[in-house]
């Protein structure tokens, strides 16, 4: 699953007046195409802003699509069901909430369940930099659920990509401004509890999960400054870390993807599939690569 179309307070947009889009990739192909998903009567799409996506995939193999989304600047959750016979989603329901104030990213945890991550605490766009320059932490982790919606962690600068192990006992979580990577335990009351915190030299967006291996996969900003001050004389650099045991003593960090920005600007996620990479960015294009 691709996004594209993001406006977000502060950063570069190529196509500020183009509403967003969801593609599909298949990567089992040869020469595998972004092709875009045709999404049901009766959703806003002028005003569809993505962000953060997960996918659930229910015991009678129903593929629920669930969708930040910032219409207006606001934040809300867009739930869709994929039909794969005419590659199209059918939108569900949008879901709004008070502790979803600032939704940057979410992991689906059952058909209509989810945590998701507030990059700020507040959603106005002058106190949301007063927020980054006075350092407050009170970036949070909410879980969503029909019957249940609560805070089950706090305390980040600012709380980014979001992801669960394959297990399904460990949710990782990025604070992109404290260039780290939060492992939490996940408890039967869906309440997160802090296991250990990996410190890196760079600003972590998204994760994603190797299903078989365990490891994480992060699109990362070197420079986080030129993403905010856009020049196109000293481009956002790109960077893909591969985090190995992050359960261990000594989790092996390996930089598989870097560039100063000439082939791709501010990348922000990193997916693996069979050999297969596809590296995502905040506002340029993607990049599909061979191991």
């Amino acid at each position: 699953w691709i996004l594209q179309g993001l406006k977000y307070p502060g950063l570069k947009s190529f196509a500020p007046d183009k509403p967003g889009e969801i593609f599909l990739m298949d990567l089992n192909e040869d020469n595998p195409r972004a092709v875009e998903l045709r999404i049901s009567r009766g959703f806003d799409l002028a005003s569809f802003n993505p962000h953060g996506i997960s996918t659930y995939v229910d015991r009678d193999d129903t593929v629920y699509l669930f969708v930040v989304n910032h219409p207006h600047q606001k934040s809300a959750v867009e739930l869709f069901k994929f039909v794969e016979d005419d590659n199209s989603l059918v939108h569900l329901k949008t879901i709004q909430h008070d502790l979803l104030t600032s939704v940057n990213d979410i992991v689906a945890m059952g058909p209509e369940s989810f945590y998701a991550t507030n990059d700020h605490y507040f959603s106005d766009f002058i106190l949301m930099f007063l927020e980054m320059f006075l350092g407050l932490n009170w970036s949070n982790v909410v879980y969503y659920s029909p019957k249940e919606v609560k805070e089950v962690a706090s305390g980040f600068y600012s709380a980014n990509g979001i992801n669960i192990s394959p297990d399904r006992k460990y949710i990782y979580v990025a604070d992109v401004l404290d260039h780290n990577v939060h492992v939490m335990e996940k408890h039967a009351n869906w309440s997160l509890t802090h296991v250990k915190t990996l410190q890196l030299d760079t600003l972590v967006d998204n994760l994603s999960i190797d299903p078989h291996t365990g490891d994480i996969w992060t699109g990362c900003h070197p420079n986080g400054m030129k993403l905010f001050y856009y020049d196109p004389e000293n481009l956002p650099a790109s960077e893909v870390l591969r985090i190995q045991n992050i359960l261990s003593e000594e989790p092996v960090v390996t930089r598989v993807y870097s560039d100063n920005g000439s082939v791709l600007q501010g990348s922000s996620v990193a997916s693996i599939y069979e050999g297969k990479l596809l590296i995502g960015t905040v506002f340029h294009r993607a990049l599909y690569c061979d191991l």
